[in-house]
């Protein structure tokens, strides 16, 4: 028994020794501010004190759109979009609570519901009457509760590889999403963090690996370090996944566009088929050898597709108002 006791107390040691030199430290934030957070850049200032890193860009009485990132994301995932849109639309992003810039929510919450607050409170600050809802990943699952609960401020809601729906995960998956749900071990490895996990979690996800570059790896790694965020993650990660089911969206008649990477390990390609059956009034766009983030592995094309589509729904809406549709 004195030996096991011994040999116990030594793992331990060297366990701690291990994580005391492998452990990642935050990084500062006046740092990341001056990376992140340059121009067109704003600390929006929202009730009780808070603040949300966001970029509002293109003329201000175009049509609005607003994007939302995925879990453990940045606006800056969007940059591609943005480029395509900015021109036609004003087009404004933001990093949620528990991402980015913006940091840990100050009440704890990371439900689909405090998130929903949060689009509500930015499109409030921001003076938008009506607006398109885009969002990938988490922030698809984000727009479809908003689309849910405020209907009639939505123009059009775009769904991106949105998770959400009750269909499991695609074989393979993200290994930094399988660490960080892993109780214990979520933990330990989010305090340690190292940059290759980061890169491979990244590739993991994409079949365009084009996107994987030294740059966009540095960012995510960096931004998930920002304090408070890796608490917020093991925060979002231990809570039950919150699903939909048919009557949560069936009653949503928003217009609607699905766009899904036929290849996505994170959320398969069925997760289109539960939305496409289930919403009344929606159109899909799908992209073969495509992941989860078709904004960025195929942006061009991707961003083509969302400018018909709105252009097709305004057409719709105004021959609607005009008595001229059939």
């Amino acid at each position: 028994m004195k030996r096991a006791a011994r040999i116990l107390f030594v793992l331990a040691v060297l366990f701690l020794a291990l994580f005391l030199v492998f452990r990642t430290p935050d990084t500062d934030p006046d740092e990341m501010r001056a990376k992140y957070g340059d121009a067109p850049s704003q600390m929006l200032a929202l009730p009780y004190g808070r603040e949300i890193h966001v970029r509002d860009e293109g003329p201000r009485d175009a049509p609005a759109i607003v994007l939302l990132h995925g879990s453990n994301a940045d606006l800056h995932t969007w940059q591609p979009w943005v480029d395509a849109l900015r021109e036609s639309y004003r087009v404004i992003r933001f990093d949620q609570r528990g991402h980015g810039l913006t940091g840990p929510a100050a009440d704890g919450s990371y439900s689909l519901s405090s998130f929903a607050s949060d689009v509500d409170a930015v499109a409030d600050r921001l003076d938008l009457d009506s607006f398109t809802l885009a969002g990938n990943s988490m922030g698809g699952a984000i727009a479809m509760a908003y689309a849910r609960a405020h209907p009639d401020r939505l123009d059009a809601l775009v769904l991106v590889d949105a998770s959400g729906a009750p269909v499991g995960r695609a074989g393979g998956g993200n290994l930094a999403f399988q660490l960080a749900a892993t109780p214990g071990l979520g933990n330990v490895m989010s305090q340690m963090l190292p940059r290759s996990l980061v890169e491979k979690s990244l590739s993991q996800s994409v079949s365009n690996k084009a996107v994987v570059t030294d740059e966009a790896v540095d960012r995510y790694w960096e931004l998930a370090r920002y304090p408070g965020n890796r608490a917020a993650t093991r925060e979002r990660f231990a809570a039950p996944r919150e699903s939909f089911d048919v009557a949560d969206i069936a009653n949503v008649k928003v217009p609607t566009l699905v766009m899904w990477g036929e290849d996505d390990t994170l959320i398969p390609f069925d997760a289109a088929g539960w939305y496409m059956n289930h919403l009344p009034n929606a159109t899909l766009v799908n992209y073969p050898d495509i992941g989860h983030l078709p904004m960025e592995e195929a942006p061009e094309r991707s961003a083509e597709d969302l400018q018909v589509w709105l252009s097709d729904v305004r057409s719709r809406e105004t021959e609607a108002a005009d008595g001229t549709g059939t």
